[in-house]
């Protein structure tokens, strides 16, 4: 091997070595931020609904009911669902906080955020979202909404968090998806009969709320 490019190699690696700094600061900046908040709500959804939408409606009818009961409501940080949820939860007095990822489009943080912490890492954004959640509430989205759910419901199913409540609103958007689970991966044995537990339709908003409040009764988060 050239002397050029054993340069170029260990450059590169000592690069890579730094990055694991830079990850690292990410972590303590995230937990530190977060430490007083107790577990909250987080909310998932379409960056790019609009404020007549209903779903963005139903995020920010959601979260303001849950906040007015001290509920803490996180999201993304960003537009759409996550700016109604971060706005209903200011409305109803209650903590609003924004996890922000920087990206090229789509994430600039809304104006509705009370703490906020931005990330460069989303890695580390989710380990931060699942560590101060007591539910997640999932509304119509895109990739970005399919990853999240999936990726909460893989880490229950594996036993790698303690199970926690995530629920789907909007049974229309949501019951092709459910459906194809059924007929496709439960029918071929691709997931357990008992999976099917941890996805949850909602039925109404009201619903949520009373069950998330609940789970914060028998966690000892009074009001």
């Amino acid at each position: 091997m050239s002397i050029e490019k054993r340069y170029l190699i260990d450059k590169f690696n000592i690069r890579e070595s730094w990055r694991l700094f830079r990850i690292m600061a990410e972590f303590v900046d995230g937990f530190e931020t977060m430490m007083d908040v107790t577990p909250g709500v987080t909310f998932f959804g379409s960056a790019r609904a609009k404020e007549n939408d209903s779903v963005y409606e139903d995020a920010r009818d959601l979260a303001r009911d849950l906040a007015s009961y001290n509920c803490p409501i996180i999201t993304g940080g960003g537009p759409g669902v996550m700016e109604a949820a971060n706005r209903g939860a200011q409305e109803g007095k209650g903590l609003s906080v924004g996890l922000n990822i920087e990206l090229p489009f789509e994430q600039e943080p809304n104006p509705y955020i009370d703490k906020l912490i931005s990330f460069r890492y989303f890695f580390v954004r989710k380990v931060v979202f699942i560590k101060y959640s007591m539910a997640f509430v999932i509304l119509p989205g895109g990739f970005g909404t399919m990853d999240e759910l999936f990726e909460a419901l893989t880490l229950i199913e594996t036993h790698k968090i303690a199970p926690f409540p995530v629920f789907l609103l909007d049974k229309e958007y949501w019951g092709g998806l459910i459906d194809w689970v059924k007929n496709k991966m439960l029918a071929e044995g691709k997931i357990l009969p008992k999976d099917l537990d941890l996805l949850h339709i909602a039925e109404s908003k009201e619903e949520i709320v009373e069950r998330i409040l609940e789970i914060r009764k028998k966690l000892g988060i009074m009001g």
